[in-house]
Protein backbone atom coordinates (compact mmCIF):
# COMPACT_ATOMS: atom_id res chain seq x y z
CA UNK A 1 0.00 0.00 0.00
CA UNK A 2 1.19 3.50 -0.66
CA UNK A 3 1.76 5.85 2.25
CA UNK A 4 -0.56 8.77 2.88
CA UNK A 5 0.44 11.89 0.96
CA UNK A 6 -1.14 15.28 1.52
CA UNK A 7 -0.86 17.57 -1.50
CA UNK A 8 -0.03 21.20 -0.88
CA UNK A 9 -0.79 22.15 -4.49
CA UNK A 10 -3.43 24.93 -4.53
CA UNK A 11 -6.73 23.68 -5.95
CA UNK A 12 -7.56 26.90 -7.83
CA UNK A 13 -5.59 29.74 -9.36
CA UNK A 14 -7.16 32.09 -6.79
CA UNK A 15 -5.66 29.95 -4.03
CA UNK A 16 -2.32 29.85 -5.84
CA UNK A 17 -2.27 33.64 -6.08
CA UNK A 18 -3.22 34.05 -2.44
CA UNK A 19 -0.43 31.67 -1.45
CA UNK A 20 2.03 33.57 -3.63
CA UNK A 21 1.04 37.16 -2.85
CA UNK A 22 -0.87 37.02 0.44
CA UNK A 23 -3.80 38.73 -1.31
CA UNK A 24 -7.31 37.38 -1.75
CA UNK A 25 -8.65 37.86 -5.32
CA UNK A 26 -12.15 36.91 -4.13
CA UNK A 27 -12.40 40.30 -2.37
CA UNK A 28 -12.88 41.96 -5.77
CA UNK A 29 -16.55 42.89 -6.37
CA UNK A 30 -16.01 43.97 -9.99
CA UNK A 31 -16.66 47.71 -9.63
CA UNK A 32 -14.36 48.33 -12.60
CA UNK A 33 -12.52 51.32 -11.10
CA UNK A 34 -9.18 49.63 -11.76
CA UNK A 35 -9.86 49.25 -15.48
CA UNK A 36 -11.33 52.74 -15.74
CA UNK A 37 -7.98 54.21 -14.65
CA UNK A 38 -5.68 51.73 -16.43
CA UNK A 39 -3.59 53.39 -19.18
CA UNK A 40 -3.24 50.04 -20.98
CA UNK A 41 -6.85 48.85 -20.73
CA UNK A 42 -7.62 49.46 -24.40
CA UNK A 43 -4.54 47.47 -25.46
CA UNK A 44 -5.32 44.38 -23.40
CA UNK A 45 -7.57 42.60 -25.88
CA UNK A 46 -10.75 42.77 -23.83
CA UNK A 47 -9.03 41.65 -20.62
CA UNK A 48 -8.37 44.81 -18.57
CA UNK A 49 -7.53 44.40 -14.87
CA UNK A 50 -11.05 43.75 -13.55
CA UNK A 51 -11.65 41.14 -16.27
CA UNK A 52 -8.41 39.37 -15.40
CA UNK A 53 -9.42 39.25 -11.74
CA UNK A 54 -12.82 37.85 -12.75
CA UNK A 55 -11.08 35.05 -14.66
CA UNK A 56 -9.08 34.34 -11.51
CA UNK A 57 -12.29 34.14 -9.48
CA UNK A 58 -13.83 31.71 -12.01
CA UNK A 59 -10.63 29.64 -12.17
CA UNK A 60 -9.81 30.05 -15.87
CA UNK A 61 -6.16 29.10 -15.29
CA UNK A 62 -5.19 28.19 -18.86
CA UNK A 63 -6.76 31.30 -20.39
CA UNK A 64 -5.04 33.53 -17.84
CA UNK A 65 -1.56 32.04 -18.06
CA UNK A 66 -1.62 32.07 -21.87
CA UNK A 67 -3.02 35.59 -22.12
CA UNK A 68 -0.87 38.37 -23.52
CA UNK A 69 -2.83 40.83 -21.37
CA UNK A 70 -0.92 39.94 -18.20
CA UNK A 71 2.32 41.01 -19.90
CA UNK A 72 0.97 44.40 -20.99
CA UNK A 73 0.51 45.66 -17.42
CA UNK A 74 2.94 48.52 -16.75
CA UNK A 75 2.85 48.01 -12.96
CA UNK A 76 2.07 51.71 -12.63
CA UNK A 77 -0.13 50.79 -9.61
CA UNK A 78 -3.00 53.04 -10.74
CA UNK A 79 -5.41 50.13 -10.43
CA UNK A 80 -4.25 49.31 -6.92
CA UNK A 81 -4.51 52.95 -5.85
CA UNK A 82 -8.09 53.19 -7.18
CA UNK A 83 -9.32 49.88 -5.72
CA UNK A 84 -11.85 50.55 -2.91
CA UNK A 85 -11.35 47.08 -1.40
CA UNK A 86 -7.53 46.88 -1.38
CA UNK A 87 -7.46 43.94 -3.80
CA UNK A 88 -4.20 45.25 -5.33
CA UNK A 89 -4.77 44.12 -8.93
CA UNK A 90 -1.24 45.11 -9.99
CA UNK A 91 0.33 42.68 -7.52
CA UNK A 92 -2.11 39.94 -8.53
CA UNK A 93 -1.25 40.44 -12.21
CA UNK A 94 2.42 40.28 -11.30
CA UNK A 95 1.63 37.02 -9.51
CA UNK A 96 -0.03 35.69 -12.67
CA UNK A 97 3.20 36.41 -14.53
CA UNK A 98 5.16 34.49 -11.92
CA UNK A 99 2.80 31.52 -12.22
CA UNK A 100 2.99 31.63 -16.01
CA UNK A 101 6.80 31.65 -15.98
CA UNK A 102 6.86 28.87 -13.40
CA UNK A 103 4.75 26.72 -15.75
CA UNK A 104 6.65 27.78 -18.88
CA UNK A 105 9.88 29.88 -18.80
CA UNK A 106 9.07 31.04 -22.35
CA UNK A 107 5.53 32.15 -21.49
CA UNK A 108 6.24 35.86 -21.96
CA UNK A 109 6.01 37.16 -25.55
CA UNK A 110 9.40 37.26 -27.28
CA UNK A 111 9.74 41.10 -27.38
CA UNK A 112 9.04 41.34 -23.64
CA UNK A 113 11.56 38.59 -22.84
CA UNK A 114 14.12 40.30 -25.07
CA UNK A 115 13.67 43.68 -23.39
CA UNK A 116 13.83 42.15 -19.91
CA UNK A 117 17.01 40.22 -20.70
CA UNK A 118 18.70 43.16 -22.47
CA UNK A 119 17.89 45.52 -19.59
CA UNK A 120 19.18 43.17 -16.90
CA UNK A 121 22.34 42.41 -18.87
CA UNK A 122 23.23 46.11 -18.96
CA UNK A 123 22.64 46.45 -15.20
CA UNK A 124 24.71 43.32 -14.54
CA UNK A 125 27.54 44.44 -16.83
CA UNK A 126 27.74 48.12 -15.93
CA UNK A 127 25.59 48.70 -12.86
CA UNK A 128 23.51 51.14 -14.87
CA UNK A 129 21.83 51.54 -18.24
CA UNK A 130 23.90 51.77 -21.39
CA UNK A 131 21.03 52.65 -23.72
CA UNK A 132 22.72 51.98 -27.06
CA UNK A 133 23.90 48.54 -26.02
CA UNK A 134 20.56 47.71 -24.47
CA UNK A 135 18.92 48.58 -27.79
CA UNK A 136 21.35 46.29 -29.62
CA UNK A 137 20.57 43.46 -27.20
CA UNK A 138 16.83 44.03 -27.53
CA UNK A 139 16.94 44.16 -31.33
CA UNK A 140 18.92 40.92 -31.55
CA UNK A 141 16.77 39.15 -28.98
CA UNK A 142 13.43 40.26 -30.39
CA UNK A 143 14.30 39.94 -34.09
CA UNK A 144 12.88 43.44 -34.60
CA UNK A 145 16.01 44.77 -36.26
CA UNK A 146 14.88 47.74 -38.31
CA UNK A 147 11.95 49.51 -36.67
CA UNK A 148 12.99 52.95 -35.33
CA UNK A 149 16.40 52.55 -37.00
CA UNK A 150 16.15 56.01 -38.59
CA UNK A 151 15.95 57.60 -35.14
CA UNK A 152 19.40 56.35 -34.14
CA UNK A 153 21.62 58.83 -36.08
CA UNK A 154 19.83 61.86 -34.63
CA UNK A 155 20.03 60.48 -31.09
CA UNK A 156 23.74 59.79 -31.53
CA UNK A 157 24.54 63.27 -32.83
CA UNK A 158 22.57 64.85 -29.95
CA UNK A 159 24.49 62.76 -27.44
CA UNK A 160 21.44 60.80 -26.30
CA UNK A 161 23.18 57.48 -26.98
CA UNK A 162 26.72 56.91 -25.72
CA UNK A 163 29.00 54.65 -27.76
CA UNK A 164 31.14 53.62 -24.79
CA UNK A 165 29.27 52.36 -21.69
CA UNK A 166 30.36 53.67 -18.31
CA UNK A 167 30.53 51.41 -15.25
CA UNK A 168 29.42 52.63 -11.85
CA UNK A 169 31.94 52.54 -9.00
CA UNK A 170 30.26 49.55 -7.31
CA UNK A 171 29.72 47.39 -10.39
CA UNK A 172 31.46 44.36 -8.84
CA UNK A 173 28.97 44.41 -5.97
CA UNK A 174 26.11 44.52 -8.47
CA UNK A 175 27.57 41.50 -10.27
CA UNK A 176 27.82 39.60 -6.99
CA UNK A 177 24.11 40.27 -6.39
CA UNK A 178 23.30 38.82 -9.81
CA UNK A 179 25.44 35.76 -9.09
CA UNK A 180 23.72 35.30 -5.73
CA UNK A 181 20.29 35.43 -7.36
CA UNK A 182 21.42 32.93 -10.02
CA UNK A 183 22.63 30.50 -7.33
CA UNK A 184 19.36 30.89 -5.41
CA UNK A 185 17.31 30.19 -8.55
CA UNK A 186 19.39 27.11 -9.33
CA UNK A 187 18.92 25.83 -5.77
CA UNK A 188 15.15 26.38 -5.97
CA UNK A 189 15.00 24.61 -9.35
CA UNK A 190 16.90 21.63 -7.93
CA UNK A 191 14.57 21.49 -4.93
CA UNK A 192 11.49 21.53 -7.16
CA UNK A 193 12.93 18.79 -9.38
CA UNK A 194 13.67 16.50 -6.43
CA UNK A 195 11.03 13.80 -5.69
CA UNK A 196 8.90 14.53 -2.59
CA UNK A 197 9.84 12.72 0.60
CA UNK A 198 7.59 9.76 1.29
CA UNK A 199 6.15 9.96 -2.23
CA UNK A 200 7.30 6.50 -3.27
CA UNK A 201 4.92 3.61 -2.77
CA UNK A 202 5.59 1.21 0.10
CA UNK A 203 5.02 -2.39 -0.90
CA UNK A 204 4.22 -4.82 1.85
Amino acid sequence: MSGHHTSTQPATIAEALQQLTGLNPLRCYQCGKCSAGCPMAEEMGGLPPHALIRLVQTDHRDKLLKSEAIWLCLTCETCSARCPNDVQPARLIDGLRELALSADPLAAPRPIRAFHEAFLEQVRSHGRMAELWMIFGYKLGSGDLFSDALAAPGMLTRGKLKLIPQNIAGVEEVRRIFEGVKELEQAQASKQAAPPEGGAADHG
